[in-house]
């Protein structure tokens, strides 16, 4: 005898599936980019372009995606952009040298740019209601660190055990059948104000541009010095396209990022605590790969499999998440969540290279993920709450660049940290022991909002429609 899902609880994991899969795929090729480097005869140079293809392309597009879904509707927007990643991942997989490689990895972000505000404007029509909607919330914030995890656990083990081109066939498998059901799932609903929102092409140009080459010089930073050309040159014509982007808004009727939707002290508080939260869970991914590689000479499978208790912890934490986010509220939630990744990253800045891994880095890789699936379940329903239907696809842009700046701006002024000490794992110790600092004080920070959460009030939300109107 079956039992029957909910249309909406179905509809709901589907696109679950499709956000953790959209983060998976940032990390395929963290684990394996050795591999690729020596199939593909790659320098350096190329390596560094190549590992940052799709999180610039991810990140940079993420506004315009947002307004795109905005205006034209979640369920289109999201056909678009898993045609788009379905087809470069493809492309990714057969590539016959590093030009198709390099060029299907920015398309990948660039349709899982479309794709991922697109899913929560469609997760926004599932549940209506406000209540269901920040449930659903609690638990859509956990899925990214998921996606981040599961692609570095399994990239090494598939890469090792047959080719990193097969990793490909995830997000290619995932898109079909994101495509296959996407009839099931609700239309827009039209605009409140009869108007569609205006493209603002000249807006999304300057900050896709500018985030862009900012995150390019953030990336390079870590191999090359930040006093060289590399850094500095696409560094401050990214920090200038940005100003530009900034003085533009506030000159457009319909700006693609209203100047007051980031006043809100709550929304803002939250997106640090985003940021500050995927920091953490990349500079664990890198440096413990490179320390277990590279140090303790450890394979590309072996490495994978010491992430398996941190799978193991991030599950069962993330399925507590959302219960714990909906009785508790999302500050405490999200304060403690925070505290606990904190402590989790100051054990493993105790790296020690004689030390043995049931003492040395399982510890921290327990209480790491715990916190995070906690700090992104309660950060999501801060930043998203409140915003008007209409604006759901900026909230969700906003929310996953968030989520973007953590592994390149955190992780680039991380790592420039590490490599002011003499030795590599004293680097890799004061740049755990940075982070978790980071972490404390952005839960310091968290917990001083208010217990009753303002962006679910009505004055709240009246005051986001106007800022957004």
């Amino acid at each position: 005898m079956s039992i029957a899902v909910p249309p909406a609880r179905a509809s709901f994991a589907l696109l679950g599936v499709v956000q953790a899969v959209l983060i998976f795929a940032i990390m395929i090729l963290t684990v394996p980019l050795p591999l690729v480097a020596r199939e593909l005869g790659l320098g350096s140079s190329e390596v560094l372009l190549l590992s940052a293809a799709y999180g610039l392309s991810f990140a940079a597009l993420l506004l315009l995606g947002g307004r795109l879904t905005d205006r034209h509707g979640g369920r289109p927007m999201l056909r678009w952009g898993l045609a788009l990643l379905a087809a470069a991942s493809v492309a990714c997989a057969l590539a016959p040298g590093y030009p198709v490689l390099l060029a299907g990895r920015f398309v990948q972000g660039a349709g899982a740019a479309l794709a991922a505000p697109a899913a929560v404007a469609v997760v926004r029509r599932l549940y209506p209601r406000p209540a269901d909607y920040r449930r659903a919330m609690a638990t859509w914030g956990g899925l990214s660190v998921i996606g981040a995890t599961t692609g570095s656990v399994v990239s090494g083990a598939v890469a090792a055990a047959v080719s990193w081109r097969w990793l490909f066939a995830v997000p290619v498998l995932v898109a079909l059948a994101g495509l296959g059901r996407s009839g099931s799932l609700p239309a827009a609903a039209p605009a409140p104000s009869g108007r569609r929102p205006a493209l603002d092409l000249r807006g999304a140009a300057l900050a896709t541009a500018g985030l862009c080459a900012a995150s390019y010089a953030l990336v390079a930073s870590t191999d090359h010095g930040w006093r060289t050309a590399e850094v500095l040159a696409p560094l401050g014509a990214g920090l200038l396209l940005l100003l530009a982007f900034a003085a533009a808004e506030r000159r457009t009727a319909d700006p693609l990022l209203p100047p007051g939707f980031l006043a809100d002290r709550t929304r803002a508080t939250a997106l640090v605590a985003v940021t500050a939260t995927s920091a953490g869970t990349a500079l664990a991914f890198v440096l413990l790969s490179l320390y277990l590689q590279q140090l303790r000479g450890w394979s590309a499978a072996e490495t994978s499999a010491a992430f398996l208790p941190y799978a193991a912890a991030l599950l069962l934490s993330g399925r507590l998440a959302g219960p714990l986010t909906a009785r508790f509220g999302p500050v405490p939630v999200t304060a403690a969540g925070l505290a606990l990744e904190g402590v989790g990253l100051a054990l493993l800045a105790g790296l020690d290279p004689a030390g043995s891994y049931p003492t040395g880095l399982l510890p921290g890789l327990l209480l790491l993920p715990a916190g995070a699936a906690a700090s992104f379940a309660g950060a999501a329903v801060l930043a998203t709450g409140g915003v008007a239907p209409e604006r759901t696809g900026l909230a969700a842009g906003v929310l996953n660049t968030a989520m973007e700046l953590g592994p390149t701006a955190g992780l680039a002024v991380l790592m420039a940290l590490a490599a002011t000490r003499p030795t590599t794992v004293g680097g890799y110790a004061t740049a755990f022991a940075a982070a978790a600092a980071g972490l404390a004080l952005t839960a310091v920070a968290v917990g001083a909002l208010p217990r009753t959460n303002p962006t679910t009030t009505p004055e709240h939300t009246t005051r986001i429609k106007e800022f957004s109107s």
